[in-house]
């Protein structure tokens, strides 16, 4: 999948180019169509997964100033994709799954009050 911007509002299209990471859909290839588009507005999350899909991506993201959540290693079934994030360094909070949606609440609720 990726973000595009067509007549002003954003649209989900499917990505048939070459895989990534071995994947397709791939976290990457969409990370960095959204970070083309939201930059460092940007609440990236990275749930339990294998391989590094995403790494890259939340790097991108990362450098434009976009905040980061992975999911902890305890309540991931595989700790693949949030531990590479998480050991990158990359993570804003490392966060157990049940909390998650708690703490993208806050922040995008935050970020809203903020704008007025």
């Amino acid at each position: 999948m990726v973000l595009q911007e067509c007549d002003g509002a954003p649209r989900l299209a499917t990505h048939q180019g070459p895989r990534e990471n071995f994947c397709r859909p791939s976290v990457d290839v969409l990370f960095r169509s959204v970070a083309a588009i939201y930059g460092g507005r940007t609440l990236a999350v990275i749930l339990t997964g294998m391989g590094q899909d995403g790494l890259k991506g939340c790097e991108m993201l990362r450098m434009q100033g976009a905040r980061i959540y992975v999911q902890d290693e305890a309540s991931s079934v595989v700790w693949g994709m949030p531990g590479f994030v998480a050991k990158a360094g990359l993570a804003d909070k490392i966060l157990p799954l049940d909390r998650i949606a708690e703490e993208i609440t806050r922040a995008t609720t935050m970020q809203v009050a903020a704008r007025l």
